[in-house]
């Protein structure tokens, strides 16, 4: 499995605020979407995310987006490996996505992007 980078994940109250900082901070612009009733925003590699405490309460749980080249390759080589894979593979707004849990008990989330 090719891993291409890894984006840090950040929940905030006030998303246009926090986009504002690290737009500054990177030079880069922010990518928004909306995903499961959260608002994000994708800055250089930072993650920003906004919504109801219910659903940032899962995603706080995810330690980092791992990026890779092929996510099905992605799927073979983790579950090989002893993770298990607790959600996906499915489609995003930037491609295809799973969440994985290592055998140390750390959740990451997996993702392709695909135009």
């Amino acid at each position: 499995m090719e891993i291409l980078g890894t984006t840090l994940r950040i929940c905030v109250d006030d998303l246009d605020s926090a986009v504002l900082f690290y737009e500054r901070l990177t030079g880069g612009r922010a990518q928004r979407f909306e995903r499961g009733g959260v608002s994000v925003a994708a800055v250089g590699c930072f993650l920003l995310m906004s919504g109801p405490e219910s659903e940032l309460e899962v995603l706080r749980k995810v330690a980092a987006t791992i990026s890779v080249e092929d996510l099905d390759v992605a799927f073979t080589a983790l579950t090989e490996a002893g993770a298990k894979i607790v959600a996906g593979p499915v489609p995003t707004p930037v491609g295809r996505n799973l969440i994985a849990v290592h055998p140390d008990g750390s959740v990451f989330e997996y993702v392709d992007l695909r135009p």
